[in-house]
Order: C-alpha cells, then sequence, then structure tokens
C-alpha cells in the first residue's frame, strides 16, 4: 500500500512538473489570443473612419483605425482592447461612441490584427503609448479632452499608462486585480503568481492615478470574477463611478456596446470636457 501511495504521489508531482514547465514555456500563448485578421478598410466598418498607422518606440508600425469627432473640440476615446480577436471586433463600441459625437481610436497591439510582433506587457505598453502620441500629434486631441478606456486586458494597459499620461476621464470594463489573480481564478492548482512573466498590477497602479474613474463589471463574468473589478474600483484614488451590469458575461454584447457601457463613456467624457 505504501509503495503504490508512493507512486501515486510521484505521478502526481510529475503532472505538476510538466504543467509548471508547460505554463512556463507558453503562458504568453495561454495570456495573448490574437487574431491575424484579415482586417477591413476603416471605412467599411465605421462610416467616416480612417485607416492609420501608429509608430511604437521600437520601430514597429500598427494598424489603426480612426473615427472623428463630430467637431474639432470632440472629446476622444482612445480604446486599448482585451486580449483576443482585433480591432473589427470593438467597432460596434466605436460606432455607439461615434454617434454621441466622440472621437474613437481602435487599434491592434504587436502581433493582432496583422501587426508585426509578439505581445508582452512591455511591448502593449509601447503600443499604447504610440496610440496617445497619434492622437495628440496627427489627429490634433487635447490632453484635457482625451478619456482612455479599457476593455479586460485593455484595463491594465490603459491604467498603466495613465500613471504616467493622466487622462481626462478612465473607463475600465472588466478590470481584473493583476493578471496572477485572474489567472489563480482558472488554474489554481499551479503557482501562478510565481511564474508569470507579465503582471499587469491594475488595483495597485490605479490608487495612484488621480483621475475620474469609472468601472464597469457584469455580474455574470466568469472570465475576470465581478469581485475583481468592484476591488479594482475600490482601490481607485479618484471618486469613481461603479456600474454594474445584471447578468452579463464577460464577453456578452451587452459589454461591448449596451446602453449602460456606452452610456457611462459619453456621460463621463460629458463630465470631464465640460
Amino acid at each position: 500500500m505504501r509503495r503504490r501511495a508512493g507512486r501515486a504521489a510521484l505521478v502526481v508531482l510529475l503532472v505538476l512538473v510538466v504543467l509548471t514547465g508547460l505554463l512556463w514555456g507558453l503562458q504568453r500563448r495561454l495570456v495573448y489570443l490574437p487574431d491575424d485578421g484579415p482586417v477591413p478598410a476603416a471605412a467599411e466598418v465605421l462610416p467616416g473612419a480612417r485607416d492609420v498607422v501608429l509608430e511604437t518606440s521600437d520601430g514597429l508600425r500598427l494598424g489603426a483605425w480612426f473615427v472623428p469627432g463630430t467637431g474639432p473640440a470632440s472629446p476622444t476615446v482612445l480604446v486599448a482592447n482585451g486580449n483576443g480577436g482585433h480591432r473589427g471586433y470593438r467597432a460596434p463600441l466605436a460606432r455607439a461612441l461615434a454617434d454621441h459625437g466622440l472621437a474613437v481610436l481602435l487599434f491592434d497591439y504587436r502581433g493582432y490584427g496583422g501587426n508585426p510582433g509578439s505581445p508582452s506587457e512591455e511591448g502593449l505598453a509601447r503600443d499604447v503609448r504610440a496610440a496617445r502620441a497619434y492622437l495628440l500629434g496627427e489627429a490634433g486631441g487635447a490632453p484635457d479632452r482625451l478619456l482612455y478606456f479599457g476593455e479586460s486586458l485593455g484595463a491594465a494597459v490603459v491604467t498603466e499608462l495613465a500613471t504616467e499620461h493622466p487622462p481626462a476621464g478612465l473607463v475600465l470594463r472588466s478590470p481584473f486585480v493583476d493578471l496572477a489573480a485572474v489567472g489563480a481564478e482558472h488554474y489554481p492548482f499551479l503557482p501562478v503568481r510565481a511564474l508569470l512573466r507579465d503582471r499587469f498590477p491594475v488595483a495597485e497602479r490605479i490608487a495612484t492615478v488621480q483621475v475620474p474613474t469609472a468601472v464597469v463589471l457584469g455580474t455574470a463574468d466568469a472570465i475576470v470574477p465581478p469581485a475583481q473589478s468592484r476591488e479594482v474600483a475600490a482601490a481607485a484614488a479618484d471618486p469613481y463611478r461603479l456600474v454594474e451590469v445584471p447578468g452579463a458575461g464577460h464577453n456578452d454584447r451587452v459589454l461591448l456596446d449596451g446602453e449602460a457601457l456606452v452610456g457611462t463613456v459619453v456621460d463621463l467624457a460629458a463630465e470631464v470636457t465640460g
């Protein structure tokens, strides 16, 4: 009996070692789920939109779509995607925001939507800075009329950007506390925090960002537990707005361009840009 128990324990140990090795070697393939496209021309998807190119600090050229606002002083929304798909999947959001007169930039990270490079925390930080530089440069936007919108992983991307370049307002949709916290929900038997290369500490960073912040979550989110999004909201240093969409899952359409989500962005834009 002792020998059998010892063998069983050894098998379990070997399985855990193999799984740990796989997580270490393949973790970015589990975190980042890019869709290579093809991505259509902007005008085919969004009326009045144009294709633009973002240039990163490490020399990559990234595809993006820009939808101008209704006037030269229109608030502008920089949209940072979640970890899956490409910018085409966020076209309904851009269309809904544009219908309210807002300018919108949709862009793809490195490795997404046919872009060169491979995604990483450092790489995505470079990518979103290139997006901001485009909006404040070629697009003629103003820092005091610029909002950041981040979806899930994108919430981590724009929160990090906000620590260095604060926007007029910040909207975080389904944010997690940090990547290890959400990873542990899905891989509870592995030492996720010890293994992860990319950290994305959203709750820690949001506490240092002094701008009006709104957090939107779905109460039936099975990817990012609602409790984590609430924790991020509670950590926000600036007075925040917490919007809970009853019964909504992480990838439900209502959390893409639903009334509660779009209304939150539009209301915050009106509030912070006057």
